[in-house]
């Protein structure tokens, strides 16, 4: 598997983000390894806060919610997943799957990390990779949360703001990442929290797995996506922790997405699901602190 790694000058003077980086190795499937890289602030002897980000940020996208975090004595762990931020990127298509994407977080948060007691918290893709986690090893997890996210099947039809998403990422010459972002929340981004979602991404070629990702949802009942989600939501239909839903009232891609969590999952009975005012797709970027701030409060009433 060919991989293109970020160079570290690239991440220099990012705006609010002077977390140290931590790298594992984790096998890439494919005969070879991949280095993988999360933060890990706060006490190390607290129970986790997982935070997964989506396509295409990478961890910056939490850096508005570790401070309030960690101020609350909450360890908090944020991944980039493969593909994105200072981890790996292969640098074929092909070489991303859905199933590949579970594997390398699992080998990271559960080999390496060995987290448990974990307050998960998942958007876009963070959210149908975590979830993924949570079905496979769900005692290792002590409360959920997501915003903006789902869990696909590939039953009924994808929303026009999706499909129109999906066409523009297969199809355009230049993949803008930070300009994506942009467009992705309600408040304007500075010229340098645009370029720090750029950062990862000097080369075309490390966008290879940025550009694969909205093809690799689920979007019809045989597709393996869609297959391994539905034995996902056999175990979530049986997960009884706290679960929490905190989408945003801005998004057009997940609107109303918290449907069918809210439908199955007997962990969001009698949660306080609360609907974050004012924020967009990366609703992290635009209330990071208010969403730290109802995580807290989460943490503390469960």
């Amino acid at each position: 598997m060919d991989t293109y790694r970020t160079p570290d000058e690239s991440f220099a003077d990012l705006p609010d983000f002077a977390f140290e980086p931590h790298y594992v190795d984790a096998d890439d499937g494919d005969g070879g390894t991949l280095r993988v890289a999360y933060l890990d602030e706060g006490p190390a002897d607290a129970a986790p806060v997982l935070l997964m980000h989506g396509e295409p940020s990478w961890s910056f996208l939490y850096r508005k919610m570790i401070g309030p975090l960690v101020a609350a004595g909450h360890r908090v762990v944020a991944p980039d997943l493969v593909g994105f931020g200072r981890s790996d990127k292969p640098t074929a298509k092909d070489d991303y799957t859905y199933a590949r994407h579970v594997e390398w977080m699992r080998q990271l948060l559960f080999d390496h990390l060995d987290l448990r007691d974990i307050t998960f918290f998942g958007q876009d893709w963070g959210g149908l990779v975590g979830l993924r986690l949570v079905a496979a090893a769900p005692d290792r997890y002590a409360r959920v949360a997501i915003g903006n996210t789902g869990l696909p099947t590939g039953h009924g039809e994808s929303s026009e703001a999706f499909l129109a998403w999906q066409h523009f990422s297969q199809t355009t010459e230049q993949f803008p990442v930070g300009f994506i972002i942009n467009g992705g929340t309600t408040t304007d981004l500075s010229p340098e929290v645009i370029a720090g979602y750029d950062a990862p991404f000097p080369v075309e070629e490390a966008k290879a797995g940025a550009r694969i990702f909205p093809s690799l949802v689920p979007t019809s009942p045989d597709d393996p996506g869609g297959v391994d989600n539905q034995a996902a939501w056999t175990v979530l239909e049986n997960f009884d922790k706290p679960f929490l839903c905190c989408f945003s009232d801005g998004d057009p891609i997940t609107k109303g997405g918290e449907a069918p969590f809210l439908a199955k999952i007997p962990g969001t009975k009698g949660q306080a699901h609360t609907t974050i005012e004012g924020g967009g797709h990366f609703l992290q970027e635009d209330r990071g602190p208010e969403l730290a701030q109802v995580l807290v409060d989460f943490i503390a009433s469960t």
